[in-house]
């Protein structure tokens, strides 16, 4: 748990900027330890393959971006003006601490009105409305296009909970460098491919070239879903703690989502299900339908504050992830359904 705990971190704290990401690069440092080859695209989404005895090939699927901003603008008092990189919450904006990654590294902060100097509730309804201040004058040093991502180091909450940013999707990046680990050198009866995409938050931009590049047989994405919390229902999430969630779905391979189900219950490993009625909000979506159709499960991890810099799940729920799909893969997935 330590090891998959430490990874998690490390890509947690890592950034992505611009056409470099510090966490995409650790992680093709991870999993070239244990795969015989890894590929990187245009696209700075990489994969790697472990070769089975069969030409069937199974693939893996996680998405290593982070919701960010882009700057837009920037005033003589060195204040920014931004736009959103995928799906943020403008009510939490105010007053977090933001790194723009510039010529240098500067940080800034998200600036938050004195409730004194309030007339009435104050709504946020237009991002360029919420400014960062980087306390300088700083048009030499930061451009229109700069990436600007949330400035917080993980930590370790209690009973195995951890919180930190960008758990979606460094978490499902984090399995699949665990699953590199546990399978190497081990006999397999299928081809399998770990591919860690980027652009999910973008219109799941990465797993499109990615999966059509790899053609596989059949696939898995690995992600997060929503995790029961006061303000979200049972029947709108998972419960953090008792087990990763097997996706059901009408896009979703009913061949692999029965034996996902089958492998978790057969070998008394926690799991729950997500029933969801039509597209999932993942990879898998796009996945299941690259060349003529791929059979595509899915395997979410329960998360608190999506989207956020302090984003909640527990490892327990991860190691049940990795439990279930070193199963699937050692059973030979669906290749003789």
């Amino acid at each position: 748990m330590s090891y998959i705990k430490d990874t998690l971190f490390s890509l947690s704290a890592s950034y992505a900027s611009g056409k470099v990401s510090e966490a995409s690069e650790f992680a093709f440092d991870e999993l070239s330890k244990y795969l015989e080859c890894v590929k990187s695209d245009k696209n700075m989404s990489f994969y790697g393959v472990m070769k089975g005895e069969s030409d069937y090939t199974l693939m893996l699927d996680a998405h290593i971006d982070e919701v960010a901003f882009t700057v837009t603008n920037i005033d003589d008092n060195g204040f920014l003006t931004v736009a959103n990189c995928g799906g943020i919450d403008l009510r939490t904006l105010p007053a977090k601490q933001v790194l723009i990654h510039g010529k240098q590294k500067i940080k800034g902060v998200f600036i938050s009105t004195p409730p004194h100097l309030l007339d009435g509730e104050q709504t946020f309804d237009d991002i360029s409305k919420i400014k960062i201040d980087t306390c300088l004058g700083a048009k030499d040093l930061i451009s229109p296009g700069d990436i600007v991502t949330y400035d917080i180091k993980p930590c370790e909450l209690s009973y195995g909970r951890v919180t930190g940013k960008s758990l979606d999707d460094r978490a499902g990046v984090t399995c699949l460098i665990e699953l590199g680990k546990r399978l190497k050198g081990k006999k397999l009866p299928i081809n399998v491919c770990f591919s860690v995409v980027d652009g999910e938050e973008l219109g799941m931009r990465g797993a499109i070239p990615a999966t059509f590049d790899i053609s596989p047989d059949e696939a898995v994405a690995i992600d997060v879903t929503f995790g029961i919390s006061p303000d979200v229902t049972s029947d709108e999430g998972g419960y953090l703690g008792k087990g990763a969630m097997i996706g059901v779905s009408p896009i979703l391979d009913k061949s692999v989502t029965d034996k996902l189900n089958t492998i978790a219950f057969d070998n008394d490993i926690p799991y729950q299900n997500e029933v969801m009625g039509g597209k999932t909000g993942t990879d898998s979506d796009v996945i299941s339908v690259s060349k003529n159709g791929v059979k595509t499960g899915l395997i979410s991890i329960p998360l608190r504050n999506m989207h956020n810099d302090c984003e909640i799940i527990d490892l327990k729920d991860l190691e049940s992830t990795c439990d279930i799909l070193e199963r699937y893969i050692l059973s030979g997935g669906v290749k003789n359904a």
